[in-house]
């Protein structure tokens, strides 16, 4: 079995870890790293690295999740953020959106190896699900999908009044930050706060928190690729 002892630490510390857990987390790394020798799904295979930059930069935030119960997961790629924190939240649910088809047959084939009835992949892009998923989430997330003033438009409009926008960012979230100031105003979003974190490899991670104050125009998010051509 790998032995993926940061990742474990990180579970006991923070009062998330069972066995019936862990043993989810290293067969996901399995599936991901098999599945990676035919299809491009990450750069990092290596399993100190996978649990630091996939498994516990996927957590960080666990406790923004806390308090909800419909999660969805724009751009999931190869599942991250959603299916850590799937597998250590089995009583919420979430929604994992990706607009390549064979990364959604991949993760509902993990999803189904790993027996998480917690979640469903849907391939779609954002803009379009947005017109069944619009305000019905208590959380939405994105992690390493796009610029933040272009990703507030993504996931704003699939979040509910009251809800949050929940964003992985890097280093240089601050800069974004300020770059976002009028998407957050536009879409209804209050910059609630920012979370930040080192990971055990010394790499920092910053995650913005907003929170959803109001409802934002129908108009969002714009068709035609216009989030990232014009940004808001």
């Amino acid at each position: 079995m790998t032995d993926f002892r940061l990742l474990e630490n990180f579970l006991v510390q923070n009062g998330l870890y069972s066995e019936n857990a862990f043993n989810k987390f290293v067969c996901f790394y399995e599936l991901v790293t098999e599945t990676n020798k035919v299809m491009n799904l990450t750069s990092i295979t290596q399993a100190e690295e996978f649990e630091t930059k996939h498994f516990i930069d996927s957590l960080l935030p666990f406790k923004e999740f806390e308090g909800a119960q419909k999660i969805a997961d724009i751009g999931s790629g190869a599942g991250f953020p959603a299916i850590p924190l799937a597998i250590i939240f089995p009583d919420k649910k979430f929604t994992l959106v990706d607009s390549l088809q064979k990364r959604v047959n991949f993760l509902n084939s993990a999803i189904e190896k790993l027996e998480l009835e917690n979640c469903a992949a849907i391939h779609s892009r954002a803009e379009d699900f947005a017109k069944e998923g619009r305000e019905k989430f208590d959380v939405v997330t994105a992690r390493a999908v796009a610029s933040l003033n272009i990703l507030l438009e993504y996931t704003a409009p699939l979040c509910r009044t009251g809800g949050k926008v929940v964003a992985y960012k890097g280093s240089a979230a601050e800069e974004e930050i300020c770059a976002a100031r009028n998407a957050a105003s536009v879409l209804g979003l209050k910059l609630e706060k920012t979370c930040d974190f080192v990971l055990p490899s010394g790499e920092t991670r910053a995650v913005p928190v907003y929170k959803k104050i109001k409802p934002c125009d129908k108009k969002y998010p714009r068709g035609g690729n216009k989030p990232r051509t014009n940004p808001l």
